[in-house]
């Protein structure tokens, strides 16, 4: 820094001819852009710079390349430090300073710089996260911004509480893809993790793509976990809708419902049925063979059946009509191979018991062992196969089964019917809850 002599002045501003000044004396202005300074093509933008009192002109510059936009700013809303711009284009996109000065004082030094982005220039790139949206707390996760375009710079931005988005910088790393990868964390479920990704050319930096579809990360917290239920039940025939119902005793205003292994989730506002609860309901379906899975946690799994073109056989030892406080055994069998059978109760929302078959006499077969029997084990049943290669698309359903207990309060006429039950009408649905209690030994829920 040095002095600046006569000849050294802003342009239509006079120093005198005598007037000797102190180059860089007044303090730097500050420069912005409202309402940011990352602005979608088409959009207004005005750059606003502030310097001193002592202020008599603003000048605003882009680096490495003139811009001629300026130009044409009327001069009463110069001499305010206002630059507007009715429609920004990508030939607005660039590198700005300013600076200003006065008759006594000079020329200040030029703004810290100032990058005027313009996005919506390329189709949008994709954002995902490895190996998934759903991050422990304190962990970290990867994410990978990628398009089919070819591109060699990639911009991630994280939304939410800032003011101004926060952003990094990164270039495609192998030769000939047009992808870059992130590494975002520690994270944490204090506050919300979303994220936006935008791709551009290195020979126009300020120039973006449209940003992408936004990202959010799901940190589970400490809190009480939530309950998860399946309605109608677990066992959903293919083109049928179902509803996965996330409830808990915590006044939450947001629940989020994720399927294990994949890279996105759903979410709703919770409502509250009553006071002390809240709740969400998120809708599925028609259901087809990518639906069968398992949710969150506490894990409801739910099956699709009549996706694998066989069908066992269902039977019951000692037989269909038992006394109160005896052993059964429901058996479950298939001529050809199937890794696992499942038995479903009639109208119990509990996951069906799951078993691994077993080949004995020339077939494949479960045995359910269920008992001491009560008045809650009586109902209709059935049973399913599935292979290891998706366990959750199931067969068609067996024949059904009618199990019926006698004594327990139930009409003692019926233990005389044993071994005739199958000509029996249903009996009346129980209590759902009730139904649901299907114990036994040697079976385990997935």
């Amino acid at each position: 820094r040095g002095k600046f002599l006569i000849g050294n002045y802003l342009p239509g501003l006079s120093l005198g001819p005598r007037t000797h000044v102190q180059a860089g004396t007044l303090p730097k202005p500050t420069l912005w852009a409202e309402p940011g300074s990352v602005i979608t093509q088409g959009s207004p933008v005005t750059l606003r710079c502030q310097g001193g009192q002592e202020t008599q002109e603003y000048r605003l510059y882009r680096e490495k390349k003139t811009a001629s936009w300026i130009t044409r700013i009327p001069q009463e809303l110069v001499k305010k430090g206002q630059f507007p711009i009715p429609s920004i284009t990508w030939e607005h996109a660039g590198r700005y300073r300013c600076y200003y000065g006065s008759h006594t004082a000079g020329r200040s030094e030029s703004s810290d710089p100032l990058e005027l982005v313009v996005t919506g220039a390329y189709s949008k790139p994709t954002l995902s996260a490895l190996p998934s949206p759903v991050v422990t707390s304190g962990g970290n996760v990867t994410l990978q911004c990628g398009s089919q375009l070819a591109f060699d710079g990639f911009i991630l931005c994280k939304e939410g509480e800032d003011e101004h988005p926060q952003c990094l910088n990164s270039h495609s790393h192998a030769r000939g893809s047009s992808r870059a990868i992130f590494s975002v964390g520690p994270v944490s479920p204090s506050r919300r993790w979303s994220y936006r990704c935008y791709a551009y050319d290195s020979s126009s930096p300020y120039v973006w793509s449209l940003p992408s579809d936004l990202l959010e990360l799901l940190v589970p917290g400490v809190s009480k976990k939530p309950s998860l239920s399946v309605q109608p039940g677990p066992v959903v025939a293919p083109g049928e809708k179902l509803t996965l119902q996330c409830g808990s005793d915590v006044g939450y205003d947001r629940f989020v419902l994720y399927k294990e292994g994949e890279r996105d989730f759903l979410q709703l506002p919770g409502r509250q049925p009553q006071a002390g609860l809240s709740q969400a309901n998120f809708t599925l379906g028609p259901v087809s063979r990518s639906y069968g899975s398992s949710g969150a946690a506490p894990h409801p799994s739910f099956f699709s059946p009549g996706q694998i073109h066989a069908r066992p056989s269902l039977s019951v030892q000692p037989g269909p009509t038992v006394a109160s406080g005896e052993n059964v055994t429901l058996l479950c069998q298939s001529q050809g191979w199937m890794h696992t059978f499942l038995l479903t109760k009639e109208e119990a929302a509990d996951v069906p018991l799951c078993l691994r078959s077993k080949y004995q006499s020339h077939k494949y077969q479960a045995e359910f062992p269920v008992g001491p029997v009560t008045s809650t084990h009586a109902g209709t049943y059935r049973c399913y196969g599935s292979l290891s290669s998706n366990p959750y698309l199931l067969t068609h359903p067996s024949d059904p089964l009618e199990l019926v207990v006698s004594g327990g309060g139930l009409d003692p006429v019926l233990s005389e019917l044993k071994g005739s039950a199958q000509t029996l009408p249903p009996r009346r649905a129980l209590d759902t809850k009730k139904r649901g209690e299907l114990a036994g030994r040697g079976g385990s829920n997935l």
